[in-house]
């Protein structure tokens, strides 16, 4: 596949080297521009392009960009056919992406941003730590591999990012239509909690949308705590603990 990555950060670097080694063409962009991100496309096994040029003659298209960056975004995907697979890796967090009443009254993160770029998106990539993304993946069937959920209206679209995830090192299970997306947002049990199949599943089964917020924002506390240092196995720890 052509796939188009907007977003040269750890996720998208990530995603870029790891897509790059299953055989896919790969286009990475930032916001500053292909010259900045030369030498990081050569190491993971992309071409460096502007953010005009990632969406253009590609199969798919995945977003790992801060999520009130895509505000406004309908221009750069007014000339995408309806056929590219448009993937939102990202997740809010108003304290960095400036409050969203939308957003905070209740409306899924995937969905607002369907909105802002006018198109459908599917919702994948979201629930798991960089850390998880680059050194947690495994072997299809290996024991002991992580899950991760896929949230879309469109079932193609899903198939093919249920595929990619697994291409990643990851088991993928279908989390529904966009708008249950909510369930794999953070402060929820799906969240970051490197779960496998089945206890993924009854994971968005528990998911409660009101606590979510709240259970988010106090595990950022905890997390930016001035002088505080977590291991990835005790961030890992404290999300299961607290949204459990």
């Amino acid at each position: 596949m052509k796939i188009g990555i907007i977003g040269a950060g750890n996720i998208g670097a990530t995603l870029a080297r790891k897509l790059s080694a299953n055989g896919h063409e790969i286009k990475l962009a930032n916001s500053r521009g292909p010259d900045s991100i030369r030498d990081l496309a050569l190491e993971v096994g992309a071409t460096a392009v502007t953010r005009e040029d990632a969406v253009k003659e590609v199969d798919a298209i995945i977003l790992a960009i801060p999520f009130e960056k895509h505000r406004n975004q309908t221009n750069l995907f007014s000339q995408v056919p309806e056929s590219v697979v448009v993937i939102d890796t990202s997740n809010y967090y108003p304290f960095r992406d400036n409050a969203i009443a939308e957003v905070d009254n209740g409306k899924p993160e995937s969905v607002w941003t369907s909105e802002q770029i006018g198109r459908p998106v599917v919702k994948a990539w979201n629930a798991a730590l960089a850390a998880t993304l680059t050194d947690k993946g495994l072997p299809s069937g290996a024991p002991g591999r992580i899950a991760l959920p896929v949230a879309g209206d469109d079932a193609q679209a899903k198939a093919v990012v249920l595929k990619l995830i697994s291409e990643t090192g990851f088991d993928a299970l279908d989390a529904g239509l966009l708008s249950k997306s909510w369930r794999q947002q953070p402060g929820t049990p799906a969240y970051c909690t490197e779960l496998g199949t089945e206890e993924l599943k009854k994971a968005l089964s528990s998911a409660d949308a009101a606590r979510a917020p709240k259970n988010r924002d106090e595990l950022m506390k905890v997390f930016m705590t001035p002088g505080s240092s977590f291991t990835h196995e005790e961030i890992i720890a404290r999300n299961r603990a607290m949204t459990a």
